[in-house]
């Protein structure tokens, strides 16, 4: 990734809605998931993470829940967290920024004491977070009509 990109939590309101921005860019208009299943009560609770680009334009996005708002995405596993949600806009794909978003995520999992991570990972997408140490398990299965696998990665 290049230095004149940053990765922060998102804490305040103007990061949070970059966030769902770039989401609203990526998920609901270029690969038409309903705007009414892409956000949910687990954005709330969750820690957003958010890169941009030293202008302020922001690149990308994801997502960790951990503790009680894990557990039902994971198994009820209270060590391992869910990454989701992970966004980059065209403009920014190829940088690696989905990857700093997924090591950074790693970093704050670990620092909440999380053994691993969980995620869905659409299967177009599967290649990437395999060559980032997470491994596929189960069937596919469908997501807001796009075809996912489970996939996990020991912290």
């Amino acid at each position: 990734m290049s230095p004149r990109h940053t990765v922060r939590v998102a804490t305040d309101l103007t990061d949070r809605e970059a966030c769902f921005a770039v989401r609203k860019e990526v998920f609901v208009a270029e690969q038409g998931v309903a705007e009414d299943i892409e956000y949910d009560a687990w954005d709330a609770v969750a820690v957003h993470v958010l890169v941009v680009r030293e202008d302020g334009v922001p690149l990308g996005t994801g997502r960790l829940l951990h503790g009680e708002a894990a557990t039902a995405k994971t198994g009820g596993d209270p060590a391992v967290g869910s990454l989701g949600r992970l966004a980059v806009s065209r403009e920014a794909r190829g940088l690696g920024i989905g990857a700093a978003l997924v090591r950074a995520i790693e970093d704050i999992a670990r620092a909440e004491g999380l053994t691993a991570l969980d995620l869905h990972a659409q299967t177009h997408a599967q290649g990437f977070y395999e060559r980032l140490g997470y491994v596929a398990y189960g069937p596919e299965f469908p997501d807001a009509g796009i075809p996912h696998r489970a996939m996990r990665r020991s912290l």
